[in-house]
């Protein structure tokens, strides 16, 4: 039974919810789709009735089935989508649903349509870019007929309150998490990777994860001849080329920068826990983040970390504490920063370790789904009273 169904004198019972995760995506490559897969999963461990909405796959549909989730395909082909609209207000209606959780924009207009074709629930949206709101898309956020808006940093809280004109009531801040028992350092193999790539034992390796531009990956490759000027075995890794023509591409501007013999090129990878943990230090140089998953997951393997003090990244690390914190686009302060974390490893360890024991209390999956539980409970109980 839905928390509105077990309803008494008007207040959500403590029990069970049945809450919707919707997003148009796909890909459990892209991080939006895995956290909010993760959210209703972790809904679905927890007892309550989780619904994935997505559109159509076959593969989701099986993941989703080996998770104890309920999936259900919905076209969601544009925002103004009148079909999925209609879809998505009859769902809501025959479950019984609370909660609504929106995770990209299509996702986001569909449900909010609905919500005028008889759709009665708590309205939950993302937001997870570090861009102002404009005018043409604040008063999505601005709507009453969205109950929360959910940010994953206090970064992106102020952007989104000051922009937008928003109450800051209205925004939550819900950190995104690691599973700590894929990202534990007793259950990898970094060792497999090492052997992968040829290493000898003891060399060290710095890792990027993420060939975009605005990852920021050219500023540590055009900076890392000062790295091996002072380590002068140190080998750098990149992690995340989507085709064999990006690898080439990237390979070609790793012999530009006279490099070639010192430098990794990888493809994306499914193993990434073994890969971070395969590194000496682990370097998010980053231009604009929420807060980088890669930056969490490394410390949660106890791996150093260096990253761009942008964003939220300044929330997870304490510089000097819980890792090191750079300015966008210094290639020689990343140089510096990486050489520091090589030559002094005790005190590299000692930061990851700080760094772990952070994750653990509030970037956790765990942490996530205490937050995420206690949001749904709270727009269950507003949206049971309108």
């Amino acid at each position: 039974m839905s928390g509105r169904n077990s309803a008494v004198g008007g207040v959500v019972s403590e029990t069970r919810l049945t809450v919707i995760e919707m997003i148009e995506k796909v890909s459990l490559g892209t991080g939006s789709v895995v956290q909010a897969f993760e959210a209703a999963r972790g809904l679905a461990a927890r007892g309550h009735q989780a619904i994935l909405v997505t559109r159509p796959d076959p593969v989701m549909a099986g993941r989703c089935q080996q998770s104890g989730v309920e999936h259900i395909a919905v076209p969601l082909r544009h925002e103004l989508d009148l079909r999925s609209m209609r879809r998505l207000a009859r769902i809501a209606t025959e479950r019984g649903v609370d909660v609504v959780h929106v995770h990209k924009g299509i996702a986001h207009s569909v449900a909010l349509g609905a919500t005028f074709l008889g759709g009665h629930f708590g309205l939950v949206v993302n937001r997870g870019v570090p861009f102002p709101l404009t005018r043409l898309n604040a008063p999505k956020y601005r709507s009453r007929r969205v109950d929360r808006v959910v940010v994953v940093c206090e970064f992106l809280k102020a952007i989104v309150v000051a922009s937008g004109r928003i109450a800051a009531d209205k925004v939550a801040v819900v950190y995104a998490g690691v599973d700590l028992d894929r990202f534990d350092p007793a259950r990898v193999t970094p060792s497999r990777v090492r052997t992968e790539l040829g290493l000898a034992p003891g060399v060290p390796l710095v890792g990027v994860v993420g060939i975009r531009p605005e990852k920021g990956w050219t500023v540590v490759l055009d900076g890392f001849a000062r790295v091996r000027h002072e380590v002068a075995d140190a080998r750098l890794l990149l992690v995340g080329c989507h085709d064999e023509a990006v690898r080439r591409e990237v390979e070609a501007r790793v012999a530009g920068a006279g490099l070639t013999g010192t430098v990794n090129v990888l493809l994306t990878r499914s193993d990434i826990p073994d890969v971070l943990a395969a590194c000496a230090v682990v370097v998010d140089p980053s231009f604009a983040a929420g807060i980088t998953g890669t930056i969490r997951e490394a410390l949660a393997l106890e791996v150093p970390v260096v990253a761009s003090r942008v964003g939220g990244n300044p929330e997870l690390i304490e510089d000097g504490v819980t890792g090191l914190l750079v300015e966008p686009g210094d290639g020689a302060g990343f140089a510096a920063a990486i050489t520091r974390m090589l030559v002094s490893p005790d005190e590299a360890r000692s930061m990851a370790r700080c760094g772990r024991d952070r994750v653990r209390s509030g970037f956790s999956t765990v942490v996530r789904m205490d937050r995420l539980e206690g949001l749904y409970r709270q727009v269950a109980r507003e949206a049971q009273g309108r």
